[in-house]
């Protein structure tokens, strides 16, 4: 889908981190926000720095995991312009770092509500717009840990990985519907966003003694950070030129080849 200056796009979890940094590269293409967070004091201040870059902004307080609220974030977003582009299902939590079996209940329904329920209201919601349209593009935020496993991070890990298999069948159907149709996955590396602090103030992970010594760890494997701008202009490029897959990060393609080669190993071997 080529990205133009007459265009609207919808962004959850647009407060902060990637979020941002895509209604940042948007609104410099010229295309028209709706901006949605479920965190109000934080949603206000990015409409206002948005809209001081020379952004037209339309903020809406929304809770990806109430089907409710997204579908009056797709009434505002027709109220307010008459149609939608791009929708970037992109709200997100971290789980709190630990192996499968001391993950609590109530962490697996948040990262379940948010990442994947988020994603499913998110199409329901717009994606009949889309087709009466004939046009319109989902941009899924997942993440690298959608395509390799990354221990101690296992509800985090399966909700990406349902993600990014959501959205490449997601992609085959519309179109089935129509040609102008599609979808795209984003699976970056590590990124700078306050991805951790947001999720504990969600009640996902705590903070209070420090950042965890696996998180650590596994952002010392991942190397340099990534700005959200970065991945943010990487994901608009693989939407324009109609890939499905967008993973920016320095070792992410080597990490997502070695996992598919030794699933055909395994296979193989049966």
């Amino acid at each position: 889908m080529r990205i133009t200056n007459d265009q609207v796009a919808v962004i959850t979890g647009g407060a902060s981190g990637i979020g941002y940094g895509l209604a940042e590269a948007l609104a410099g293409r010229g295309v028209r926000l709706v901006i949605s967070d479920i965190r109000e004091e934080g949603l206000e201040k990015a409409k206002v720095s948005l809209t001081a870059a020379g952004a037209e902004v339309t903020a809406v307080v929304a809770d990806v995991g109430d089907a409710a609220s997204v579908r009056a974030l797709a009434d505002r977003t027709v109220a307010a312009y008459g149609r939608v582009d791009l929708v970037c299902n992109n709200a997100g939590v971290v789980s709190p770092p630990a192996p499968l079996w001391e993950q609590e209940a109530r962490v697996w329904e948040l990262m379940i509500g948010v990442k994947v329920l988020g994603v499913v209201h998110g199409v329901n919601a717009f994606a009949p717009l889309f087709i009466e349209q004939g046009t319109g593009h989902f941009l899924n935020t997942a993440s690298s840990g959608g395509l390799a496993p990354l221990p101690y991070l296992t509800p985090y890990t399966t909700t990406m990985h349902a993600v990014v298999g959501l959205t490449e069948t997601l992609d085959l159907e519309l179109k089935r519907v129509a040609p102008a149709l599609g979808a795209t996955v984003l699976c970056p590396g590590l990124v700078d966003t306050p991805l951790g602090q947001n999720s504990a103030a969600l009640g996902a992970i705590d903070l209070r003694a420090g950042v965890p010594a696996a998180m650590q760890d596994a952002a010392a494997r991942f190397g340099e950070k990534l700005s959200p701008r970065e991945v943010a202009e990487s994901a608009l490029a693989a939407v324009e030129a109609g890939r499905v897959h967008a993973a920016p990060g320095g070792d992410v393609a080597e990490r997502a080849q070695a996992r598919v080669e030794a699933l055909l190993a395994d296979i193989a071997r049966g």
